[in-house]
C-alpha cells in the first residue's frame, strides 16, 4: 500500500490540476514565429519545471511522481496504479485503430486531436512501438500518420501499420519485410471469389447504389462506403442496400467456384439457391447483419446449420463485415488484424507483447481476445464501440473513454508504465 500512500499524498498535497494545464500548454503549444509568444511559452515552461522540482525533491522516486502529476489526473493515476499492481508488467507496444478510436467523426472532426498525437510522441521516444491497426488503404494511412507523427517516427523502424483489416503489413526500415502482402498467401479459390466480386461490384450495382457509394481503394478487401456523411440516415440506408447486395454478389461469385470446383459442374443445394443459404449464413454469424437483411425484405427462413457442406466450407473462409452507416465489406477470415499484429510484432522484435489494443469494432476485438487469451495485454474502447466490444472491455480492466478522448487511457498507460518502473 506504500505507493498508493504516496499518490494519495501526490494528490492531496500538490495543485496537480495546474501542474497538467502548464504541461499540455507546454507540449501542444503550436510553433508561431513571434518572439512575445516565445517568451509566453518560456515563462510557462519555467513555471512548470519549477513546479516539477516541488514534487521531485519531496519524493524518493521524484521524476517519476513529477511526471506522473503532469500527465495524469488523479483518476487515471489510480487507474495506472491498479494495471500495474494487476499485471506487473508494463506496456511494451500500442495497437491503435484509427477511426472512431484516435478520432472520431462525431468528437474530432475527424482528426486525430493534437493532445493525442503529443502523447503517441512520447510512447516513441520512450522506446515503446506503435502498430496502427486499421481497415483504412495503407496510403491513406501513411498520408496521416506522416501528418500526424513526422517522416521521422513512420520511418524510425519502430512503427507498423496493419492496414485493410490485416490483408498486408507496412513496417518501414526493415527492408525485405518493409511490406508484406498476406492476401498474397491465400489459395487461388479464395483470391478468384474476391477478384470476381472486385470486377462487378460497382459495374453491375443497381444506379441508385451506384450514385450512393464509392469502392474504397483497398489492394484486396471489397468495402462499399457511402457518399453521404458517416452516420447520417441516407447512409444508413444506403449501407443497408449495399450490405445486401453485397451478400448476394459474393454468394454469386461463390457459386461460380463451386461449379469450377465440380466434375460434373452441378451444385446439390437442396432446392435452396446459394443466395439464401449464403443469406442464412451470415444471418447467423452476426444479428445486426440479420437485422438488416430482415429490415429490407431479405432474410430467408432457413437454417444456418443445413447449410451444405461444400458451400460452408468457403464461406467459413470469407468474412462479411457490417459497420453500420459507415461500409459494408467483404474480407478473409485468415487474414485480419489479429494476423496481421502477429506479423507486424515479429517484423519489430517484440518478442514477449504486452499491449495496449484500443478499438471500437469486431476485427478490433478480435484482437482484444488474443491479447487476453495470450496474457498479451489490456483493452480500451470508446463508449460508443460494438456491444460485444465493450462488453469485453467491461469485463476486463473497464477502460472505456468518451468519444474523441482516446488520450485519457493513453495517459492512463503512459502513467502505469512510469510506475512499473518504481519495481
Amino acid at each position: 500500500m506504500e505507493r498508493y500512500d504516496l499518490v494519495y499524498r501526490l494528490y492531496d498535497e500538490y495543485d496537480t490540476d495546474r501542474l497538467r494545464e502548464y504541461q499540455a500548454f507546454v507540449d501542444v503549444f503550436p510553433a508561431i514565429d513571434s518572439r512575445v509568444a516565445l517568451e509566453h511559452w518560456q515563462s510557462a515552461n519555467e513555471e512548470l519545471e519549477r513546479r516539477k522540482d516541488e514534487i521531485r525533491g519531496d519524493f524518493a522516486a521524484g521524476e517519476t511522481f513529477a511526471e506522473v502529476a503532469a500527465r495524469a489526473d488523479r483518476d487515471q493515476a489510480f487507474t495506472a496504479l491498479d494495471l500495474e499492481a494487476k499485471y506487473g508488467r508494463a506496456v511494451n507496444v500500442l495497437v491503435l485503430d484509427v477511426d472512431e478510436t484516435l478520432r472520431s467523426a462525431g468528437g474530432t472532426d475527424n482528426e486525430i486531436p493534437r493532445d493525442t498525437l503529443h502523447v503517441l510522441t512520447e510512447f516513441h521516444e520512450a522506446g515503446v512501438p506503435i502498430v496502427i491497426c486499421t481497415g483504412q488503404t495503407l496510403e491513406n494511412v501513411k498520408g496521416f500518420a506522416i501528418q500526424g507523427l513526422g517522416s521521422e517516427i513512420v520511418h524510425s523502424g519502430n512503427l507498423s501499420i496493419v492496414y485493410e483489416a490485416g490483408t498486408g503489413v507496412f513496417t518501414p526500415g526493415h527492408g525485405a519485410d518493409t511490406k508484406q502482402l498476406l492476401y498474397e498467401e491465400l489459395d487461388a479459390e479464395i483470391r478468384d471469389v474476391f477478384d470476381d466480386v472486385r470486377a462487378r461490384v460497382l459495374p453491375e450495382a443497381p444506379e441508385e447504389l451506384r450514385r450512393g457509394c464509392h469502392l474504397q481503394g483497398n489492394e484486396f478487401n471489397v468495402t462499399m462506403k457511402p457518399n453521404y456523411e458517416t452516420g447520417s440516415a441516407k447512409a444508413r440506408e444506403t449501407i443497408d442496400t449495399a450490405l445486401v447486395y453485397l451478400i448476394d454478389l459474393l454468394a454469386d461469385a461463390v457459386g461460380t467456384a463451386l461449379e469450377a470446383s465440380r466434375d460434373d459442374g452441378a451444385i446439390e443445394l437442396e432446392g435452396e439457391t446459394v443466395t439464401d443459404w449464403t443469406r442464412a449464413f451470415y444471418a447467423d454469424q452476426d444479428p445486426e447483419i440479420r437485422a438488416v437483411l430482415e429490415s429490407e425484405g431479405g432474410y430467408p427462413d432457413l437454417e444456418a446449420d443445413a447449410v451444405p457442406e461444400p458451400l460452408t466450407d468457403i464461406l467459413d473462409r470469407i468474412d462479411v463485415a457490417y459497420y453500420e452507416a459507415d461500409a459494408a465489406e467483404i474480407g478473409s477470415l485468415e487474414l485480419n488484424k489479429v494476423v496481421g499484429v502477429e506479423r507486424a510484432l515479429d517484423v519489430l522484435g517484440v518478442d514477449d507483447p504486452f499491449s495496449l489494443v484500443m478499438g471500437d469494432s469486431k476485427s478490433d476485438l478480435r484482437v482484444m481476445r488474443w491479447a487476453d487469451e495470450h496474457d498479451a495485454g489490456i483493452a480500451a474502447a470508446p463508449e460508443h464501440a460494438s456491444q460485444d466490444t465493450l462488453e469485453h472491455v467491461l469485463e476486463t480492466d473497464e477502460l472505456v473513454f468518451d468519444r474523441g478522448k482516446s488520450v485519457d487511457v493513453l495517459r492512463t498507460v503512459y502513467a502505469m508504465n512510469r510506475l512499473a518502473r518504481l519495481d
